[in-house]
C-alpha cells in the first residue's frame, strides 16, 4: 500500500503517519527528514544536497527524486510507503509516478486531511509545552491540572514555539493551498483522492483513514 498524505501544518499528518507506521509497518517518507538523514550520513545524494544548501540554494526536484529512489530501493517490497510533503507540484507528481513504476509499485490512495482555517489557527496558536519535559498543553483544550504547574514533572516553566502565531499559520495555509492546487486534479482524475475531516478527534481521523485503506 502506497499513499500520499496531504494537509497543512497542524492538520495532524505526523500523528496519523506515526499510527500507520505502528499499525501497518509502513514507512513514512518525509522529504525533509530524508534530506537531513542523507546529509548526516554523507551519502552521494546527501553530499550533493549539502553543497546546494551551503550555497543558499533550494534543493532541486532531481535531488529529491534521487532521495526517494534510494529509499524505495532500500525498502522491502511488502513495506508500504507514506509520502509526506511530496509531491507538491505537477512535475513532482509525474516524477513520483516514474519512481513508483521503476520499483514496481503503484499509488493506491491520496488522503487529504481537510481543516477549518479559523479552527486550525486556534488549535496551533494555543499550543505550549513544558520547558523541562516537553509535555504538551493548550490554552483551551488541555490546561495543566494545577495552573502554572506541569502535570508530568512539576516544572513551572513553559514555552511556545515562536512560529505558532496567527500570521504564520495563515501564511502556511495560503502556501499549502497554492502547492496542492496543481496536484489534486491529477489524482482526482484517477479517483484515488479521499478527503477526511482533519479537525475531528484523533481516533476518528485514524478510523476514517483505515476505512479508506480497506476500500
Amino acid at each position: 500500500m502506497n499513499i500520499i498524505l496531504l494537509g497543512p501544518p497542524g492538520a495532524g499528518k505526523g500523528t496519523q503517519a506515526a499510527r500507520l507506521v505502528a499499525k501497518h509497518g509502513m514507512r513514512q517518507l518525509s522529504t525533509g527528514d530524508m534530506l537531513r538523514a542523507a546529509v548526516k550520513a554523507q551519502t552521494p545524494v546527501g553530499l550533493e544536497a549539502k553543497a546546494v544548501m551551503d550555497r543558499g540554494e533550494l534543493v532541486s526536484d532531481a535531488i529529491v527524486s534521487a532521495l526517494i529512489d534510494d529509499e524505495l530501493a532500500a525498502m522491502g517490497e511488502s513495506t508500504g510507503a507514506i509520502f509526506d510533503g511530496y509531491p507538491r507540484t505537477a512535475a513532482q507528481a509525474e516524477a513520483l509516478d516514474a519512481l513508483l513504476a521503476k520499483h514496481s509499485r503503484k499509488l493506491h490512495h491520496v488522503i487529504e486531511l481537510e481543516v477549518n482555517e479559523d479552527a486550525l489557527v486556534e488549535r496551533i496558536t494555543g499550543r505550549f509545552t513544558c520547558a523541562n519535559c516537553g509535555e504538551g498543553y493548550h490554552d483551551v483544550f488541555k490546561r495543566p491540572e494545577v495552573e502554572g504547574v506541569c502535570d508530568r514533572c512539576g516544572s513551572t516553566e513553559f514555552k511556545r514555539r515562536p512560529d505558532d502565531n496567527e500570521e504564520t499559520v495563515r501564511t502556511r495555509m495560503v502556501e499549502y493551498r497554492a502547492k496542492t492546487a496543481p496536484i489534486l486534479p491529477i489524482y482526482d482524475a484517477r479517483d484515488i483522492v479521499s478527503r477526511i475531516d482533519g479537525m475531528a478527534d484523533i481516533d476518528e481521523v485514524s478510523e476514517a483513514i483505515e476505512q479508506v485503506l480497506a476500500s
